[in-house]
């Protein structure tokens, strides 16, 4: 009985007593730890924020941080408790190498994301040409981009895709031009039509005075002359000034009664000439500021 008695002892206070310790320790350590990771991250938002960076950026960042301190807070209570990380510091580095290969393609678009937000050649809401798609951006992610063409359809395009194209941003600038032609039948003075355009264009609303409208021979061709109608809007009311303008120049060729070119016929409001634009995405409204 008595040596029942000093194994129990021997039992508890060589074992028990050491491993309910470490128990303990361990759960106030992660407890504790968990609170200063919180208010780490929550320090770290405020100052990302203050400094007013990408909200995407920010939430990638406080979850990258929370990831990262809680796997350190593990190692260090498998430490406490006795436990060597060595193997498990090793077996992460295997882990990683592993998704590293196998996700490279994932991994490309992931590290192209972190370049669109530090580098912000686009924010949510511009109206934009990349990877041969055109419309309005909704989202970006660390992964992928999401687009809203002008159709209304979701386009959803992996970054590493859309940071290695040409990016075009349509309201990155405060103003836009408006870049139009005008084909006219020989015959047709151009002085005169330069005129006529002229004037017609100027009366159209939102229309920069600075710079100044310019309506210019382009070229003589076998049709005709080309001329050429620039002028500038501010870029929420470049859609508005585009589509005034083309109507601008039509109603132009019909009050004026020129002849149509000898081989290039469009009916346009009872008119032969025609207006034509070089411009790829300017038959189509520009977002709204």
């Amino acid at each position: 009985m008595q040596q029942h008695l000093l194994n129990l002892d021997t039992l508890i206070n060589l074992y028990l007593v050491p491993f309910g310790l470490k128990v303990l320790a361990a759960l106030a350590i992660w407890i504790i730890g968990g609170m200063l990771i919180a208010t780490f991250a929550k320090v770290v938002r405020r100052v990302l924020t203050a400094r007013q960076f990408e909200a995407t950026l920010i939430n990638y960042a406080v979850s990258a941080i929370h990831v990262i301190l809680r796997v350190l807070l593990v190692m260090g209570i498998l430490e406490v408790c006795g436990i060597p990380t060595t193997s498990f510091a090793a077996m992460i580095g295997a882990v990683g190498v592993a998704l590293g290969v196998a996700w490279s393609g994932l991994l490309s678009n992931f590290a192209a994301g972190i370049f669109l937000v530090v580098l912000r050649p686009f924010k949510v809401g511009d109206y934009i040409t990349a990877a041969a798609q055109t419309g309005t951006v909704t989202d970006i992610g660390l992964v992928t981009t999401t687009m809203l063409t002008d159709n209304n359809l979701r386009v959803i395009i992996g970054n590493n895709k859309l940071f290695s194209d040409i990016i075009t941003n349509y309201n990155v600038q405060p103003t836009r031009r408006v870049d139009l032609r005008c084909q006219i039948a020989y015959g047709v003075d151009p002085a005169d039509a330069i005129a006529r355009l002229t004037e017609k264009v100027s009366r159209i609303p939102n229309v920069l005075t600075t710079p100044a409208i310019a309506v210019v021979i382009q070229e003589f061709n076998a049709l005709g002359t080309l001329l050429a109608v620039r002028l500038f809007a501010a870029t929420p009311n470049f859609g508005q000034v585009y589509n005034d303008t083309n109507q601008a120049i039509a109603q132009t060729c019909a009050e004026a009664g020129w002849p149509a070119p000898a081989t290039y016929q469009v009916s346009v409001a009872n008119t032969s000439s025609a207006a034509s634009s070089d411009n790829a995405a300017a038959d189509k409204a520009a977002p709204q500021a």
